[in-house]
């Protein structure tokens, strides 16, 4: 048993998603987290930059102690996972091949329709693994960087955010994908307005969700679950906690959330 907190970093608010699901499936387990709202976004910066950031959040989470990292960023993990995992004396866990194994899971897979941040897309992180892992689907890719400003404004559920969804996803309705994967952790906070787009019966695959079956299989083979009775959440943030709280607590449906600014360096 291990009472240690697990850390979960992104470029902002996107990986509460992942908060959000950890909080549900593992009630246990303390958390600490950091977005680096100053610096957002990720997705236009080179990756040698956002792996500079990402040790920095990194070495902050180490000061409190945790016992792994879940990088809740599908930019980062594109351009930090091995580098970090190579560096850091804990485990370290990234969002893109458990999404990617979810997406084929499904019986249909195929065509698989990918969105994410503008370096995720041209990296192609996503095809990548999914052809290593199956070499025949074919990957459909498409950047659509302007939804993470939709989520970190607190626009997901306007009608602005509906329009600019429908919009940009309408390159998808002459592709006949099977399912989507949401390959940033900003956008299962706009998932009502991806489905209302594409329809109820495409499978939208929520990456960071998948993650935390990688995290529960990690604790139980370390015997790292904890034990504590009272489980606790710390979030700090880069930029301005009153904006990181709004998002937060309606995300996360608790309105006595503990958020603290800090400081990384270069912000």
């Amino acid at each position: 048993m291990d009472n240690r907190p697990i850390g979960v970093m992104d470029s902002g608010v996107g990986g509460l998603t992942v908060v959000k699901v950890l909080q549900q499936e593992l009630p246990d387990e303390s958390i600490e987290f950091v977005g680096d709202q100053a610096r957002l976004p990720y997705g236009v910066r080179p990756s040698e930059q956002v792996r500079q950031f990402s040790m920095q959040i990194a070495q902050f989470l180490l000061r409190h102690d945790i016992k792994l990292l879940v990088i809740a960023c599908n930019t980062a993990t594109a351009a930090g996972l091995p580098y970090l995992q190579a560096n850091l004396p804990i485990p370290v866990i990234g969002v893109i091949t458990p999404g990617s194994k979810a997406a084929l899971s499904l019986p249909k897979h195929q065509n698989i329709g990918v969105i994410g941040t503008q370096k995720t897309i041209e990296d192609q992180a996503y095809s990548s693994v999914i052809n290593q892992l199956e070499s025949q689907v074919n990957v459909i890719g498409l950047a659509c960087q302007e939804f993470v400003t939709l989520v970190e404004d607190d626009l997901a559920g306007s009608q602005m955010a509906q329009q600019q969804v429908t919009d940009k996803l309408a390159f998808f309705q002459d592709k006949a994908i099977d399912a989507l994967i949401l390959g940033c952790t900003h956008f299962p906070l706009l998932t009502k307005e991806i489905s209302q787009t594409l329809g109820s019966e495409i499978p939208l695959i929520d990456p960071g969700a998948a993650t935390v079956a990688d995290v529960r299989q990690l604790l139980t083979e370390r015997n790292l679950f904890a034990n504590t009775v009272t489980s606790s959440a710390n979030f700090y943030t880069t930029g301005n906690p009153q904006k990181f709280n709004e998002v937060a607590s309606k995300w996360l449906q608790n309105d006595h959330l503990t958020v603290s600014q800090i400081r990384l360096g270069g912000e």
